[in-house]
């Protein structure tokens, strides 16, 4: 009866200590890997390399167009001088990682856009819908005036410096 006792009380402190060290332990992180960039012209072309259309607008030309209340020099959209093409802009560093934005401009306008953004860790499941709100809004607003989405600030800080910088692409 004694052993039968010692035995099972040896082995319980035996279990407790290896998941009490088990549960210390951290488990290695997992290699950072943003998404792809997504390809937003569908033609396989650099994202960063603006396209080349016939019949394009020289800058001064749509300076002039109607309907174009919007001050150029502050980076708005909407026909104020915006050349077509995908834009790359550069990449925003925050506390969780990197966020890069690419903008797609057709007649002036902001047609398209697409984010690079961490994924490991608690941003694997903020970032998406965070990203595809800001992603809509960029359209909507065309300009890089988005709203932050709530729980995801830096990225949303991030989402909005790599936009300007894109868009600062488009009016050069």
């Amino acid at each position: 009866m004694r052993r039968s006792t010692a035995a099972a009380v040896g082995t319980l402190t035996g279990a407790a200590l290896i998941v009490g060290v088990r549960l210390s332990v951290a488990a290695p992180a997992a290699p950072v890997a943003a998404p792809p960039a997504v390809d937003l012209t569908g033609s396989g072309q650099d994202a960063s390399t603006p396209s080349k259309k016939p019949g394009n607008k020289k800058p001064s030309d749509s300076e002039d167009s109607e309907g174009s209340n919007e001050d150029s020099s502050e980076g708005a959209a909407g026909g104020s001088g915006l050349k077509d093409g995908v834009f790359k802009g550069a990449a925003a560093k925050n506390p969780y990682g990197t966020v890069q934005v690419s903008i797609k401009i057709e007649d002036g306008k902001i047609t398209a856009a697409d984010a690079t953004y961490p994924t490991t860790a608690d941003s694997a499941t903020i970032n998406p819908p965070a990203v595809q709100a800001l992603n809509q809004s960029t359209v909507e607003a065309q300009n890089a005036e988005v709203d932050a989405v709530s729980g995801a600030t830096f990225t949303s800080e991030s989402y909005a410096k790599s936009l300007q910088a894109a868009i600062d692409q488009a009016n050069a």
